[in-house]
């Protein structure tokens, strides 16, 4: 059983007393339409469950009607019994493929607001919803992510571990045994990543073959998808920017350079095929900062980015670096291993709600993410290895003088001169370790 941190968030909406319909949003074969349904049958006497991409006449039936109890009473015949204020929760699937249901919640909010709804929708295809039929103010959001590494270990059954990792005092070594168990669960969640289906695959049967199917299953889906729903005249670049990420990140300092998408290509070419899959989900743009100041966003500079995929695992296998290679520390992953670790990073801060940005300082230093924490903006540095020496992170202290700096690398948790080193394993952590450090 996965565990996840969504299933907390949706308690939390439940018990609300401002509760409103819920849009429950992420990339595909995220886990949306699981961790809905679990939470149906786990908090609520009946589920009742509505699919719109498989059920096309449901569309007809909000097309010709937007009144609540209509609309339920209509729902309550399909399902097969009554659907029950606060005992029965309701599920809209695929709920971008249906405008007019996707405007109907803003009468749900209005004039039902008893009866307890949720919706499962793309991040694109609610993104390229139908103007007019977005309920703006009238519903609730929820982003789901891939499993983080902090899930992984729950779901690995380590759950004595993850309550370990939850009481750490900032800057206090952990013992070695601790330590090496943490770094051989990070290598596995490398292999298969933090989407659902290859978690539960790696864990049940640690078939590594099995796995791979799987990811590639995953990212030939996504590539299927381009012609599903983008214009057909920017599939083509939609499919060169998507191709190229891997590479644009192999690059010494992995910044988005359009010439590399195609030869002699133009920014203005692929500008909107980028934005597309961005605005999809299936890419993390991290833009580059030239002042850290607050608010953070308003010195991003959108010219300069790197892209990242939303998942460490697609990343791997998209890269072509096997499994063996990367159990066996093959010295041809070396060269990948770098970005691998960035893209690990990110994954795990953005599960957190950490909107990070990158630093640089002309030509001399670069430091891989910057963001902010409460009052504070922090300077983090991201190494593979044990081998932590870089003038980045000291030209940026120099130049702003942060409270504290931050590194995670493969070394163990400590404090020294100012800069906290945080274990790779542990960056899922952060927020934990700052509150302590910080007080």
């Amino acid at each position: 059983m996965l565990i996840r941190k969504i299933n907390r968030q949706l308690k939390n909406w439940k018990q609300s007393p401002r509760r409103k319909p819920l849009i429950l949003q992420g990339i595909r074969q995220v886990g949306k339409t699981y961790s809905l349904k679990e939470f149906g049958e786990s908090e609520y006497a009946d589920c009742a469950y509505f699919n719109f991409d498989e059920n096309k006449s449901l569309q007809a039936l909000f097309a010709r009607d937007k009144n609540p109890e209509r609309l339920l009473h209509a729902l309550s015949v399909l399902h097969g019994k009554k659907i029950v204020p606060e005992n029965t929760l309701v599920i809209f699937d695929e709920i971008q493929e249906c405008n007019d249901a996707l405007n109907s919640l803003k009468y749900f909010c209005e004039k039902a607001p008893e009866y307890h709804i949720v919706c499962a929708g793309s991040l694109l295809g609610v993104t390229l919803s139908q103007p007019g039929s977005f309920p703006v103010g009238k519903v609730d959001f929820l982003t789901m992510h891939p499993l983080s590494f902090r899930e992984y270990i729950e779901s690995a059954g380590e759950s004595m571990l993850g309550e370990y990792l939850d009481q750490i005092i900032a800057a206090e070594e952990i013992p070695l045994a601790i330590f090496e168990k943490i770094t051989d669960l990070r290598q596995n969640y490398l292999l298969c990543g933090g989407m659902p289906e290859a978690v539960g695959c790696w864990l049940v049967s640690k078939d590594v073959e099995e796995t791979e199917k799987v990811l590639a299953a995953i990212l030939l889906a996504y590539e299927r998808d381009f012609s599903k729903h983008a214009p057909a005249e920017i599939v083509p670049r939609i499919q060169r920017v998507w191709n190229s990420i891997p590479e644009q990140l192999a690059k010494e300092n992995g910044k988005f350079v359009f010439g590399m998408v195609k030869e002699g290509a133009r920014a203005r070419e692929y500008e909107t095929a980028l934005e597309w899959i961005v605005s999809a989900g299936l890419a993390h743009k991290v833009e580059r900062i030239d002042l850290p100041q607050f608010p953070l966003n308003a010195y991003a500079n959108s010219r300069f980015f790197k892209l990242h995929l939303p998942d460490v695992g697609l990343l791997r296998r998209k890269t072509g670096v096997t499994a063996r290679m990367l159990l066996e520390g093959s010295p041809m992953f070396s060269l990948f291993t770098g970005p691998l670790t960035e893209n690990f990073v990110l994954q795990q801060l953005i599960a957190q709600d950490i909107v990070p940005y990158y630093w640089t300082s002309g030509n001399t230093a670069e430091v891989d993410f910057i963001f902010q924490y409460q009052e504070l903006i922090l300077p983090l540095e991201v190494k593979a290895a044990e081998n932590v020496r870089s003038k980045s992170l000291q030209v940026y202290r120099d130049k702003y003088s942060p409270i504290v700096a931050l590194r995670t690398s493969q070394r163990n948790l400590v404090l020294n001169g100012g800069v906290l080193n945080i274990p790779l394993g542990l960056i899922g952590c952060l927020p934990n370790l700052l509150k302590k450090y910080l007080n």
